[in-house]
């Protein structure tokens, strides 16, 4: 076997492996497999003209992007209406569509994210998704029963992005990494709630910051 088919062959194991061990973490059913197969091929054909997310960890998408979203599932209520703010390159928002048992809205700004997002949810068969092509800051408000968010800003400036569609029973699910401790402390300055932190899954420095009952102090 030549050395190049090797290497061909190690990279298809390594991909197979993720796959299959995202499967079992989550337990989505083969349809839904194919589904998340479907996005992820429309993401690293978009990724060689936009940048739409780190290219070295699209060598583990499974497990760096996958598994990271996915695993926000089971703490969504059945039905929920989600925001996802500064959706990107749909993590973890369409993740969760795919999914299922949840109404999605995208919110994205870039123009061209919105195009790829657009073309990630015909490929996957997620009409449970709406795409605002948008700032936040900018919408009309309207109440969601959850709004989650990876990667889009402080948690003190997220928390004001997500105002907008806090009711009381409103849960925020945000995906935060080391200094998710430093920005829950610097945001209580601003803000009251109930919070709780969970390990991730998928990043052994990462955390779930799962917040509850926010208000904004002296609104």
């Amino acid at each position: 076997m030549s050395n190049a088919l090797t290497v061909a062959l190690r990279g298809l194991q390594r991909k197979l492996f993720h796959v299959k061990q995202f499967q079992q973490a989550t337990g989505v059913s083969g349809p839904v497999l194919k589904r998340l197969e479907a996005y992820l091929a429309v993401l690293e054909k978009w990724q060689r003209t936009i940048n739409l997310v780190g290219k070295a960890s699209l060598g583990d998408p499974w497990r760096r992007h996958m598994l990271d979203s996915a695993q926000l599932h089971p703490l969504l209520p059945a039905d929920a209406t989600v925001v996802d703010l500064g959706s990107g390159a749909g993590f973890p928002g369409l993740v969760l569509a795919i999914m299922g048992d949840c109404h999605v809205h995208l919110i994205e700004s870039d123009a061209r994210k919105c195009a790829f997002l657009a073309e990630a949810a015909r490929a996957a068969g997620a009409d449970n998704v709406t795409l605002h092509n948008a700032r936040a800051e900018t919408m009309a408000p309207f109440a969601a029963d959850v709004v989650t968010a990876r990667a889009v800003a402080a948690l003190d400036t997220l928390l004001g992005y997500a105002q907008p569609f806090l009711k009381p029973s409103t849960t925020c699910l945000f995906l935060k990494g080391e200094k998710a401790e430093q920005e829950l402390t610097e945001s209580l300055k601003n803000w009251t709630m109930t919070a709780s932190q969970i390990q991730s899954q998928s990043d052994p420095s990462g955390t779930i910051l799962k917040l509850n009952t926010v208000e904004r102090l002296n609104a």
